[in-house]
């Protein structure tokens, strides 16, 4: 089974990222957390992003906050597809600059990225990424789209019932 890498730079993304790490544990899809600095721990980084899918990584999702230089430099040195989470941290200007740091990659070096502390969404991609190759994830998935269909139609008829 494929497994996802998630990565932030400091513990107090945590909070954010376990968005990531829940649903993907729904779809049952193995995740590696570890903590990596881009700018404390550069030789973890590096090790981290060249070896990665040596471990039987299929895609890495990556959380930074402020300057936000982890998911960009990750994508620099891995093969893999990497998913960079913005987040809205407590020397952030309201998360543009994390936003804008890994929205705004060079040619050549992509970063899919989700919104400011959406690490869910960066779990469902993974998820779908993985389940293009993978029948029995491709399967969950479609599961999953299914009852966000149907939380939506009770929700309808709820309202309806309401008014």
């Amino acid at each position: 089974m494929s497994k996802v890498g998630i990565i932030m730079g400091s513990d107090s993304d945590l909070p954010v990222m376990q968005q990531a790490i829940d649903i993907l544990k729904s779809f049952d899809i193995e995740t590696e957390v570890d903590i990596v600095s881009a700018h404390r721990t550069p030789e973890k980084l590096f090790t981290y992003s060249k070896n990665a899918h040596l471990r039987g990584i299929s895609v890495i999702i990556a959380g930074a906050g402020g300057a936000a230089h982890l998911p960009g430099m990750v994508a620099s040195m891995s093969p893999l597809p990497v998913i960079g989470v913005p987040v809205k941290s407590r020397n952030s200007i309201d998360g543009w600059d994390s936003v804008l740091s890994i929205l705004q990659m060079p040619g050549g070096v992509p970063v899919a990225t989700v919104a400011l502390d959406g690490a869910l969404n960066a779990g469902i991609l993974a998820a779908q990424i993985i389940g293009s190759s993978n029948k029995t994830v491709l399967e969950k998935m479609l599961l999953y789209k299914e009852n966000l269909k149907t939380k939506v139609i009770k929700a309808s008829e709820n309202l309806k019932n309401k008014l």
